[in-house]
């Protein structure tokens, strides 16, 4: 996979589709690298007439990894004194990478912690996007989309010593914040965790971009001045960000479209992409209508 230099570190990135087409950039969420977007999720964007950029965020996959141990009791007692970055840093790191790539405005789409970096992104490089879509995020306001006791439990367990705790630790992980409606098989959720460890595997990363999220301000406020067309997708059953989250998203951004799901969690089910893919798709359309 190519790297480009992006923000004075190197980023990891992989394209799909006709460099002619329209660009759109995906952005994945805490720990995840870029191979945790579906494969036929991309596929069908790239159906539809994209050029779909992903990349590793910094501190995953494999892109520049920094250094240092924040102390994450302290980020979530308010102090932010040990975290290595802010979401804004990392959403300068997407932008800088599109510079790379001579892409002047694009789309963007970021899922989990990618909603919250690309909440900063259009916030912040408002002339870089032509729209956005959010998907089970929040807006850093702490008092929307905080996880459940069991939730929480499961982000903050002690990292793996080995593939196959890894790999366990992965399933027992998707059991908590998974779907109900629309249960993965556990075979798939193996083969996803094992080609991820494989590829990279590095708990102190997902620690940092942690308290990255910890650290970074509401971004409520900036919401309110983001003049594109914005979606929002959230599952109703999502116990890692909880619906408020995705509600008070949809709240600040002026007329900004909501779409949740029952039964869903914090993944995005197969056998919803079609309906997920057509929202993202319609509202891509408002911004050349």
């Amino acid at each position: 996979m190519p790297t480009a230099p992006a923000n004075g570190i190197d980023l990891v990135y992989e394209t799909q589709g006709d460099p002619a087409d329209r660009p759109l950039l995906l952005v994945m969420g805490l720990g995840a690298q870029l191979t945790a977007w579906p494969e036929g999720f991309v596929d069908r964007l790239v159906d539809q007439g994209f050029y779909v950029i992903c990349y590793d965020n910094r501190d995953s996959g494999l892109s520049t990894k920094f250094w240092g141990t924040p102390d994450v009791l302290a980020l979530f007692s308010g102090d932010t004194s040990s975290a290595p970055y802010f979401i804004e840093d990392m959403a300068d790191d997407g932008v800088a990478l599109l510079d790379q790539l001579g892409i002047d405005r694009a789309h963007v789409v970021g899922a989990s912690m990618g909603g919250m970096i690309i909440q900063a992104m259009v916030i912040n490089h408002p002339g870089h996007f032509l729209s956005a879509c959010s998907i089970m995020s929040t807006t850093g306001n702490r008092e929307v989309g905080a996880p459940t006791a069991d939730a929480m439990t499961a982000l903050m367990r002690p990292p793996a010593a080995t593939r196959e705790e890894a790999i366990e630790g992965s399933v027992a992980g998707s059991r908590i914040i998974g779907s109900p409606g629309y249960p993965e098989s556990e075979e798939a959720i193996r083969a996803r965790a094992a080609a991820a460890y494989d590829r990279s595997f590095c708990p102190e990363g997902t620690v940092r971009q942690l308290a990255a999220i910890l650290a970074s301000p509401d971004r409520t406020e900036g919401l309110r001045q983001v003049a594109m067309p914005f979606l929002v997708i959230h599952g109703e059953s999502d116990p890692l960000v909880t619906p408020s989250g995705g509600a008070a998203t949809a709240d600040a951004v002026p007329d900004a479209k909501l779409l949740t799901f029952p039964g869903v969690g914090h993944d995005l089910p197969e056998a919803l992409w079609g309906e997920m893919i057509d929202a993202i798709v319609a509202n891509i359309e408002l911004a050349t209508a």
